[in-house]
Parts: C-alpha cells; sequence; structure tokens
C-alpha cells in the first residue's frame, strides 16, 4: 500500500521548511529599491520585519536594521504588525509613511 498523506484540516495550510512569498514595494520604497514586486524564498515563520532585513531594505530607506518610522506591512492587502509569521503564498506589501495635508 502507498504512503499515506499528511491530513490537512480544510482551509489550512501544511507546514514547510521554507515559504515562497510575492513582496510588494510602493512609492518611495519602490523608487529607493529599484524594484516594485519580486517573488521570494524565507524560511518557515519568517515575519515581515526578517524579510525587510533579508532584501537588505535597510540599505535603500534610511534607518537602522528595524522597519523605519512609518512605513507600515501588509499581508494579503490587510494591514499587519512587523512580527507578525508569514504563511506560504502571502503577498507582504510594505508601504511608506504617507503625507498629507
Amino acid at each position: 500500500m502507498g504512503k499515506a498523506l499528511p491530513s490537512v484540516a480544510p482551509g489550512s495550510r501544511p507546514m514547510t521548511e521554507s515559504l515562497t512569498l510575492r513582496v510588494r514595494l510602493f512609492a518611495g520604497l519602490r523608487e529607493a529599491a529599484g524594484w516594485s514586486e519580486r517573488t521570494v524564498q524565507a524560511p518557515a515563520g519568517a515575519s515581515p520585519l526578517q524579510l525587510w532585513q533579508q532584501l537588505e531594505m535597510a540599505g535603500a530607506w534610511p534607518g537602522d536594521a528595524g522597519l523605519p518610522d512609518g512605513v507600515r506591512v501588509a499581508i494579503n492587502q490587510a494591514f499587519a504588525a512587523a512580527d507578525t509569521p508569514l504563511a506560504d503564498g502571502d503577498e507582504l506589501a510594505f508601504l511608506p509613511p504617507i503625507s498629507g495635508g
């Protein structure tokens, strides 16, 4: 008999050792980095902050190793904290500070 596949609850994702993510940059971040969208690999359990560091965004956007003040994170088009764990297939967006008057 063949090897049984692991059981996965409906609507959940199986655990993987690495994630494939779509990363998008907007406005000033896009211009500073020189790209707008990439597909990247990240370790399981990675957070947006870890991706920011992995992509070496601190060199393209002034600030320390953390997210600069005012940079927002969105996961699957919903605002999220920079330490939110990512899941395989997520879309991660970094948005620069927005000013207006």
